[in-house]
């Protein structure tokens, strides 16, 4: 995938780019947390990546602002939701005419993520894998603006499933949206042994959401 670098509010930001052509989807995939070794990187958000790029997307992964080569220091998420910002808006110049707009991220990235949809009235769907419901708070969600996928493995160690469950839950009682909840049985936080699984259910619903028959 092509290296970028792009401006930032704290400096450079770095960053893969796929780019599928005119008129295409986009989606942005941001990585969980800096300070506890997140990067683009990430096993789940380079599958992630690919899950969008196998499906004709114009995809965007980067590094938080003192991540890799991304300049600047860890600002306990009110920063890296302005890196996501920016990083979308540079992915919009090119691709003024995207057919759809995602957000896709894992746990802390997932929040962040998640922060993004409330403030991006253009972002239509999303995938949120590990969401951190039992450290963060997801009540700025009141509404949900749009449909989206949250994925949980039930022996997760870091974020508790029935705090996610919870989350779901809640969301999906609010009017006008769909918002799909998906556990993978045994599997931790980071999806070691059910890689296969977390990219089969993400990629089936991406093909569901896009009116693809599988």
């Amino acid at each position: 995938m092509p290296e970028i670098i792009f401006n930032g509010p704290a400096g450079r930001l770095e960053g893969r780019y796929h780019h599928a052509g005119t008129g295409v989807p986009v989606a942005l995939v941001l990585h969980p947390h800096p300070q506890f070794g997140g990067t683009m990187n990430n096993k789940v958000v380079y599958n992630l990546f690919h899950t969008f790029v196998n499906r004709g997307f114009s995809v965007l992964r980067f590094n938080f602002r003192g991540v890799g080569r991304s300049q600047g220091s860890f600002d306990n998420g009110a920063g890296e939701l302005s890196d996501a910002a920016s990083a979308l808006d540079w992915m919009q110049t090119y691709n003024p005419s995207a057919a759809e707009c995602w957000v896709a991220g894992f746990s802390f990235g997932a929040w962040i993520g998640m922060q993004l949809l409330m403030r991006r009235p253009e972002i239509n769907g999303f995938i949120s894998v590990a969401p951190p419901a039992s450290r963060y708070d997801f009540t700025f969600l009141a509404p949900c603006p749009s449909d989206g996928l949250i994925l949980q493995g039930t022996d997760d160690q870091v974020v508790a499933e029935p705090e996610v469950a919870k989350l779901a839950t809640r969301l999906s009682n609010q009017r006008g949206i769909k918002v799909k909840y998906e556990t993978i049985k045994g599997a931790g936080h980071f999806f070691e042994d059910q890689m296969d699984d977390l990219v089969r259910i993400c990629g089936g619903y991406l093909d569901m959401r896009m009116g693809r028959n599988t």
